[in-house]
């Protein structure tokens, strides 16, 4: 989950490392009061999960809490990369001396975390490390040593900190490395991390973002989470324990299995370049149980999607023998009664098979067709999906 910078300047908050005041407004009129509270010069900052706000204009300096009504009156309501401004950040303003960069983060190509440091702040990251590769520090973390004081001094050394600012910088890359390793996050940026022009070290700017597999053990972070932008399918599935991902396209999926689904889509997505590039429309892992119940909710979201022109279930029996699976897809149906009004392929294999067809073949339920191959099938779901 990506944080709004306004989030990530509160987390940085909570764990000690130096910020300056800031608060959120959703309107003009909240966006004055904040500015009011606050005093003096602040910096109205569109919240959006993309960069490039200063240069679409989502970023004015207001001098004032009226100058600040009328920025935030400017800013909410834009349109940002495709995404549209529904709140503002109000930050206290500083005179900025010099700018630099902080980064923690989850290194998975190397199995590691990565610091990455550079006294080349306030810009893309990425050019620096294009035209100026000697001004990043690219410093490998280990999960078991972490960050202590004489590892984030090491960091400082290696991205040439100045010298009258190394101790304060290393303290803030220890405190982040708190925030990392706390909050369960996967990466953690500061761009810029600035020095005032009093010699003060403060994160300006962050970017948050938070493993989504250790919510279970960060009850707080449920507030977190932006309504307002989830899918309402996602959301639905996951109330209902489904592992479920949306996507753009016309074939919904049903599988068993991580690995199993992660083909399926594939093969739709090549078969359904036959016709029309029809494409897969979700990711859908009902895991080793294919109960009724589970197969009535797997089917009920995703026949829930408008999307969505036809159905693949593809199921390798295992510990759940491929007649529970029929089963589980018979009494689905009599569950979503008239709901159910889309083409439904079925492709099983595996423990029990020849008796999980018998019980689909029985049945003759009318929206469902049977293929004894994986291809097959997927072929079949596209080009019924294409009509």
């Amino acid at each position: 989950m990506d944080l709004f910078e306004y989030q990530a300047r509160d987390l940085f908050e909570k764990h000690g490392v130096p910020v300056l005041a800031g608060a959120v407004a959703t309107t003009p009129e909240e966006a004055h009061a904040a500015a009011a509270k606050i005093g003096g010069k602040v910096v109205v900052k569109a919240q959006v999960k993309v960069g490039g706000r200063g240069k679409a204009g989502g970023v004015k300096v207001a001098d004032n809490a009226d100058d600040a009504k009328e920025k935030a009156s400017a800013i909410l309501g834009m349109d940002i990369k495709g995404h549209i401004v529904h709140r503002v950040m109000i930050a206290q303003a500083a005179p900025i001396a010099e700018e630099y960069y902080v980064s923690i983060l989850l290194d998975r190509s190397n199995r590691q975390y990565l610091c990455m440091a550079s006294v080349a702040g306030g810009m893309d990251i990425e050019e620096v490390a294009r035209t100026a590769p000697e001004k990043l520090a690219k410093v490998p973390v280990s999960a078991v040593a972490g960050i202590d004081s004489a590892k984030a001094a090491a960091i400082v050394a290696q991205a040439n900190f100045p010298a009258e600012i190394a101790a304060d910088v290393a303290k803030v890359i220890e405190l982040l490395w708190g925030v990392f390793t706390k909050e369960d996050a996967t990466l953690v940026e500061v761009n810029p991390l600035v020095k005032t022009a009093d010699g003060k070290i403060i994160a300006l700017d962050g970017k948050v973002t938070l493993d989504d597999n250790a919510e279970f053990r960060q009850p707080d972070h449920e507030a977190l989470i932006d309504k307002s932008a989830a899918n309402a399918l996602e959301e639905a599935a996951k109330a209902k324990g489904l592992n479920y991902v949306k996507l753009e396209g016309e074939v919904g999926i049903i599988g068993n299995g991580a690995g199993l689904v992660m083909s399926t889509l594939d093969v739709v997505a090549y078969a359904g370049e036959r016709f029309g590039n029809v494409r897969p429309a979700n990711f859908l892992d009902i895991g080793g149980g294919a109960s009724a119940e589970v197969m009535a909710d797997g089917l009920s979201i995703i026949l829930g999607d408008k999307d969505v022109k036809s159905v693949f279930v593809n199921v390798f029996g295992g510990i759940t023998a491929c007649d529970a699976v029929a089963n589980g897809i018979v009494k689905a149906l009599e569950i979503l009664g008239s709901t159910a009004t889309k083409p439904i392929v079925v492709r099983l294999d595996g423990n029990n098979v020849a008796e999980g067809r018998r019980i689909l073949n029985e049945a003759a339920h009318p929206l469902v067709q049977q293929l004894d191959t994986m291809d097959g099938a997927a072929a079949r779901a596209a080009e019924l999906a294409a009509k």
